[in-house]
């Protein structure tokens, strides 16, 4: 029922979250912004609240129609910030999940000792304050462009598909891709990987030594992201960091998947962690090859292309680790991030030929 549960939010925020994208090019950022953090608020509530498992998939449907939070704050920073300075301020969000991995299962971990549904009704007082926090502190933003542009169609999916058959954009697209594919084979599969390869005090990896191994990541995601990022884009500039960020996944999920101790482990933390510069520059890079009337749409599609992530990642996990392929598993991750890292390695003049 997890799986199906992934499964149907993933497959909802793949429909909805570029038909948001282009209803905020139209509408302006912050009303849909304040949409779909309702829905993500009621959909939290009926969780708490359901006494039958169908109430709980009625949930995630709602949350994941509405899910566009992620796509939609990037696409208000694009409007708001220069092009050299997007990666420094899409680095605030990386630090905000890499927070949210340190401080998320600590406080979960917590509130469920006490009853299950804590930590669900503690997911919707955040979501309902950061519904507040929009409606009261944000100010509202007319997107970018030329206001004669010619508005597509909602609807219009043909005009989705088009982005892809744009070589420059085309090409940071299936980066994008490549990247939240391997990412979501990672992490579906790594506590079941743990608790199969490694030990602690003699006993299989648990909840507890995973929730560790997180808190570690999002350690070192902070310092990544955190106020050098902006330095580093300035000096060496969005696309090195990116293909850095993709050999940081590589050499990490490698590491990995031969992984035997603990040490091994936390090297491959490290070079993972270093995989985060990846979002924050390739949002950037792909926010630059799209016209500024189109920030919405494109982004939206970034957030389908995860959805899509989501939906294959823990299948080609649960099928590798079921039948104990744990260096499989481990390799697929890496061949995925080295095909993303060839793609960055291509010159931007070449990917636009």
């Amino acid at each position: 029922q997890a799986g199906w549960l992934v499964g149907v939010y993933a497959a909802c925020q793949l429909i909805s979250g570029p038909l948001l994208g282009r209803l905020s090019d139209h509408m302006g950022r912050k009303p849909l912004l304040i949409v779909s953090q309702v829905g993500t608020f009621i959909g939290f509530l009926i969780t708490a609240n359901a006494n039958y498992l169908w109430l709980v998939f009625v949930g995630r449907i709602i949350d994941g129609c509405t899910a566009g939070n992620l796509s939609l704050a990037q696409a208000y920073i694009s409007d708001v910030t220069k092009p050299e300075e997007r990666a420094k301020s899409f680095g605030i969000i990386g630090i905000a999940f890499a927070m949210g991995f340190l401080l998320g299962p600590a406080i979960s971990g917590f509130l469920a000792q006490f009853d299950y549904t804590y930590p669900v009704f503690g997911a919707a007082t955040l979501s309902f304050i950061s519904i507040l926090t929009t409606w009261r502190l944000l100010p509202s933003v007319k997107p970018g462009g030329d206001p004669g542009a010619r508005r597509l169609s909602v609807f219009d999916w043909a005009s989705y598909a088009a982005y892809f058959r744009q070589p420059l954009l085309s090409s940071r697209l299936w980066q994008f891709f490549l990247f939240s594919l391997g990412f979501a084979i990672f992490t579906s599969g790594m506590p079941l990987f743990l608790e199969r390869r490694l030990t602690w005090d003699g006993m299989p990896f648990g909840p507890k030594q995973v929730g560790y191994t997180w808190a570690l990541a999002g350690f070192f995601g902070i310092f990544w992201q955190g106020p050098a990022l902006g330095k580093m884009a300035k000096r060496f500039g969005e696309a090195l960091l990116n293909r850095a960020g993709f050999l940081g996944y590589v050499a990490g999920y490698l590491i990995l998947a031969f992984c035997q101790s603990i040490a091994q482990l936390g090297a491959a933390t490290a070079f993972m962690s270093m995989g985060s510069l990846v979002r924050p520059a390739l949002t950037s890079l792909i926010t630059q090859a799209t016209s500024r009337e189109e920030q919405g749409v494109v982004l939206g599609l970034t957030q389908s292309l995860t959805s899509v992530s989501l939906i294959i990642g823990p299948l080609v996990s649960g099928y590798l680790i079921e039948h104990e392929l744990l260096t499989a598993w481990g390799l697929s991750a890496t061949v995925i991030a080295l095909l993303g890292l060839i793609l960055a390695m291509r010159p931007a003049h070449r990917a636009a030929d």
